[in-house]
């Protein structure tokens, strides 16, 4: 343990933790968001009045170069700056979103108590490209933080607290994950235990003194009963002198955030779970969004579907350019998927000849020779995909869902898995932006479950937004 400490202390002495990046981070959050403002006002003046200033919308000039102004106050009072809002999840793009709301609200209520006069035409154009806007900018912003974080750098050191098998299986999805920004320096664990690849610092008592040998900034407490209510108390005492941030992990599964809620009942604080949006105005509005978004996609790639249509016929002008294949949808429900044919015409007659390499229930190869050259660079940047865009509009499928099964994957579900199908399967979802293929078989399950736990329609145009980055990438697709 002593040749431990020691090696843990040297590595704080070369690379001690810093919080400077945040800072950083915060500024250019709050530049990006001035020049969103001046930019929203710029458009919509001239869009509304033109290039020229005359003596009629002087006024409105003033107010475009004040709109920044505006705006970032809107975004302060909605907590956008705050840090536990921020580098991930969707709570940030949600009070971008309630900003744009409420500064809309305030200058018609603004207009209609002081009797301004106010163009609407222009509030109309001003408030929805700042926050369309807005919300693009912070995703491009955390898209740069991820790529530093993916490097190893602006990580924060944590200190996992609890049993060996939970400490070890947290660091090897932090590692996974690195886009959280969390690598785990150390562990303090019962007495005995030893996770893989995980130095042990000490005991659940030597917390204090293992985040300053391991020079950590977080330190993650996982569910276990020997830290009670008294102990986690303690422990965060001790850590408010270092200004260590204390992270409880809870022992709920896949259960977002929005769906808790802490009430004190006697003085106790109680966890209330809320049950998972399945149903009502919400979901309307996710099949409307979908109907519509599918709709708006075909009609903006139709030359594209030509040109991938052509470009297959043209590589073996004896098939057909779609393929359809029968997959398991909501409540197990059977449809046929439509896709654009990126295999050969007798791919399922070779199929019992190969040597697959198999994860799981599913049959994946990374150089599958059915697959023809044109189906190989489709396959690539997912333009197979692009006709279960119809399937879309039929209502099989939606934007964004668990990936559709086959039916010897359902075949093969234990109980919890079946929860997958309580929700319509999607053109894109968590597992297509999480690495897609390279994932393993229980990896992909859980990511998929988690969005039908916690599926909201913030959630749905982030996970659209991460795919043009992952389809960009390509990677895991074959």
């Amino acid at each position: 343990m002593a040749v431990v400490e020691l090696d843990l202390a040297h590595d704080r002495r070369v690379a001690a933790p810093s919080r400077a990046w945040e800072s950083r981070y915060l500024r250019y959050l709050l530049s990006t968001d001035v020049a969103v403002g001046l930019l929203a006002g710029g458009v919509a003046f001239c869009l509304r009045f033109g290039e020229r200033i005359t003596e009629y919308n002087l006024w409105y000039f003033a107010l475009s170069l004040a709109f920044p102004v505006a705006w970032v106050a809107a975004l302060t009072l909605n907590r956008a700056y705050e840090k536990r809002y921020l580098y991930v999840g969707t709570d940030e793009y949600q009070r971008v979103f309630r900003s744009g709301l409420g500064l809309t609200a305030g200058l018609a209520l603004m207009a209609y108590a002081l009797e301004i006069p106010l163009a609407r035409s222009y509030v109309l154009m001003v408030l929805p490209l700042a926050t369309v806007a807005g919300i693009l900018s912070r995703f491009l912003v955390r898209r740069g933080l991820h790529m530093l974080r993916e490097r190893g750098r602006c990580l924060r050191r944590v200190v996992v607290v609890g049993h060996g098998v939970a400490v070890a299986q947290l660091a090897v999805q932090l590692r996974r994950e690195a886009y959280h920004g969390l690598t785990v320096v150390g562990a303090c664990v019962p007495p005995g235990a030893e996770p893989a690849e995980v130095p042990v610092c000490g005991t659940f008592d030597d917390v204090a003194g293992a985040v300053e040998a391991a020079g950590a900034d977080t330190v993650v407490v996982l569910s276990c009963p020997e830290i009670d209510g008294i102990a986690m108390r303690r422990l965060a005492w001790e850590l408010e002198r270092g200004d260590v941030d204390l992270i409880v992990a809870s022992a709920l599964l896949d259960v977002a955030g929005d769906r808790t809620t802490i009430r004190p009942v006697d003085g106790l604080p109680m966890l209330h779970v809320e049950h998972p949006n399945l149903a009502g105005t919400r979901r309307f509005a996710k099949e409307l969004f979908d109907r519509v978004g599918a709709f708006a996609i075909l009609a903006v790639i139709a030359p594209l579907w030509m040109a991938v249509g052509f470009a297959i016929w043209w590589a073996e002008p004896g098939g057909p350019i779609l393929f359809r294949q029968l997959r398991v949808g909501k409540h197990g429900r059977l449809f046929g998927v439509w896709k654009f044919r990126s295999m050969y015409v007798d791919a399922e007659a070779r199929k019992a000849a190969l040597d697959s390499e198999t994860d799981g229930v599913l049959f994946k190869m990374r150089d599958d020779p059915r697959v023809t050259p044109v189906g190989r660079f489709l396959r690539r940047f997912s333009l197979d995909e692009l006709p279960q865009l119809i399937n879309v509009l039929a209502g099989d499928m939606s934007l964004v869902g668990p990936r559709p099964p086959l039916p010897q994957e359902v075949a093969a579900y234990p109980d919890d898995m079946r929860r997958r199908l309580v929700v319509k399967p999607g053109l894109t979802g968590l597992w297509q932006v999480s690495g897609r293929s390279d994932l393993p078989w229980e990896e992909a399950v859980r990511l998929d479950l988690r969005y039908v736990e916690n599926w909201s329609l913030s959630l749905d145009l982030v996970i659209l937004l991460r795919t043009l980055t992952a389809v960009c990438r390509a990677s895991g697709a074959y």
